[in-house]
């Protein structure tokens, strides 16, 4: 049995739907939005790329190292994004959570919020986890202030640890939260969601 079983997500009407190729075009879609595969630090795939990109995502699921949600919206069924568990380590109950964009229009609303608090929830309530970690590249200052907005602790950076997609190496930015820190956390994240914003929201 995999540590992480297939499972849907829901809450304020994002939906966490396990990736499968029934998402190439809604992810190429999303992606398409802010052509977001140009961004150097980041994971996302070029159109001709999407289907390969999902294929990966599904390879580590079967060998049990990633398992790729699309992130979507509740109603309409439209792909937004999206996300991961990867790096996970059953025999010490961590999993990361990374592998994560979404459209240009979702940035800076409540989607990212909400996709961290129901995969955080999973991770910690449902699997019970010890540690759920990021990583991100230390040139995506926007990633880091994401991750620290979450409550996470910065571990240190990893010099020298990763190609980017233009072929330079990148130091990357570790952080973690333990379970015994997630109560608080979610306090937080539930009163970010809940308190007024304006109309293009603010995490």
């Amino acid at each position: 049995m995999a540590f992480v079983e297939p499972v849907t997500l829901r809450s304020r009407g994002i939906a966490l739907v396990p990736l499968s190729l029934a998402h190439e075009e809604g992810l190429r879609s999303a992606a398409a939005d802010g052509e977001l595969w140009r961004l150097r630090v980041t994971s996302v795939p070029e159109p001709q790329e999407t289907r390969a990109y999902i294929e990966t995502a599904l390879a580590g699921r079967e060998a049990g190292q990633r398992f790729a949600f699309a992130v979507t919206d509740e109603a309409t069924g439209t792909v937004l994004g999206s996300t991961s568990f990867h790096d996970i380590l059953p025999a010490v109950k961590r999993v990361e959570i990374g592998y994560t964009w979404y459209a240009k229009r979702c940035q800076r609303t409540h989607v990212n919020t909400t996709c961290k608090l129901l995969m955080m929830g999973h991770a910690f309530d449902t699997l019970g986890c010890h540690v759920v970690g990021w990583r991100t590249d230390n040139y995506n200052h926007a990633s880091q202030r994401a991750i620290e907005r979450l409550g996470a602790h910065k571990d240190g950076v990893i010099r020298g640890h990763a190609l980017r997609r233009d072929g330079t190496i990148r130091d990357t930015v570790m952080y973690s939260l333990r379970s015994g820190e997630w109560p608080e956390v979610r306090a937080h994240l539930l009163y970010l969601l809940d308190k007024p914003r304006p109309s293009r929201g603010g995490e």
